[in-house]
């Protein structure tokens, strides 16, 4: 590991709405490689890292202005929640009483709401070389129970690992799952499809869901489907083979945990013409792989002109199972108060070696 300071810069990105400032925060490190942050979404807006000719490139997609981030309908870059991913009609049942959330993705509840943590400007703090996000949820947003307090930390490091660390806590029992859902390129977020990509996720089983995308509660084996991806696969041979609404993957991936191992290595990307290689660490029970199957090159003022078409870009999104509060066998989803939740997940990019 190398000791020499990650240097941390901060700027207006924009202006919200209502007339608040959208800080940036521009991490870069020895190698030269960059992170931008925006406190809107607290949403990874830009990722430059070299290629095998030293050529750097932006490697995520996302907005050129902060009105795009506001809305933000993709989720590009940003922390969701108070519950990633769906929650089956929006109900759940906590300690006896019913809860009944926005419907807003078919039949069911996604990603925290109508107003969701990726749409809010989080207050921001630089400290020993990273930048702490956090914001306060009330009693009774979006319908959710309990006041819940959020702090997420970025640190990008000098071996170029991008790390993001999630904390929460509650004065009453509610429920609560984070993630990040940044979309990658490793080709560069202009440079079409992601098919040339090759994926590995290290997980034996998956959970099977229904039309509208909500797990029907098994825990299945990967082997013999097109979901064992336990060894490198090329995107463009399984991708258009996945049925759904839009083909593709858009399926959550059961990761083994070990209480020994605070960060265990769960996905490995890589793109063979650029040498780029990304790992995903986590200490999450799962990883949902979304391989950006709703883009259709509608999104407007998106950076640097670019067009985003299906499947530019994946996502692995580490986090709990799908409408885990509603399957008593999915791990729990529950936080209570005196309890801390913690997530901590990273992201670290390299030079394949031939």
């Amino acid at each position: 590991m190398t000791t020499e300071a990650v240097s941390i810069t901060e700027d207006v990105f924009g202006q919200t709405s209502e007339g608040k400032d959208v800080k940036r925060f521009t991490f870069k490190n020895k190698r030269d490689v960059e992170v931008e942050v925006l406190s809107l979404g607290c949403s990874i807006h830009r990722i430059k890292v070299p290629n095998n000719k030293g050529e750097f490139s932006d490697v995520v997609t996302g907005f050129e202005h902060a009105a795009e981030y506001e809305t933000n309908v993709p989720s590009f870059g940003a922390v969701v929640g108070r519950f990633a991913n769906r929650i089956k009609n929006g109900q759940f049942t906590l300690d006896g009483t019913s809860y009944q959330l926005a419907i807003n993705n078919g039949p069911n509840h996604l990603h925290g709401g109508i107003v969701r943590f990726s749409m809010k400007n989080w207050d921001t703090q630089i400290e020993e070389g990273k930048v702490h996000f956090s914001l306060t949820s009330p009693d009774g947003e979006e319908n959710y129970p309990g006041e819940v307090k959020v702090k997420v930390t970025y640190e990008l490091t000098n071996d170029n690992e991008l790390v993001i660390d999630y904390t929460a806590t509650t004065n009453k029992p509610t429920i609560i799952n984070l993630t990040n859902h940044t979309y990658f390129n490793l080709g560069g977020h202009q440079s079409g499809t992601v098919y040339d990509h090759t994926i590995a996720i290290y997980a034996d089983k998956y959970t099977p869901k229904d039309e509208t995308g909500i797990p029907t509660g098994e825990i299945a084996s990967v082997d013999g489907t097109k979901f064992d991806l336990r060894q490198p696969v090329v995107l463009g041979g399984r991708v258009l083979n996945i049925p759904g609404p839009k083909p593709g993957y858009d399926h959550n991936f059961c990761l083994d945990q070990d209480p020994n191992v605070p960060r265990k290595l769960v996905a490995r990307v890589g793109h063979e013409k650029s040498g780029r290689v990304m790992d995903v660490y986590t200490d999450q029970p799962g990883v949902q792989f979304y391989t950006g199957n709703f883009l259709d090159g509608s999104l407007a003022r998106c950076k640097d002109g670019a067009v985003y078409k299906q499947h530019a870009a994946l996502c692995l999104e580490t986090q709990n199972y799908p409408d885990a509060i509603n399957k008593p066998n999915f791990p729990s989803c529950v936080l209570r108060p005196g309890e801390t939740y913690r997530h901590v997940c990273a992201y670290k990019f390299y030079i394949a070696t031939k």
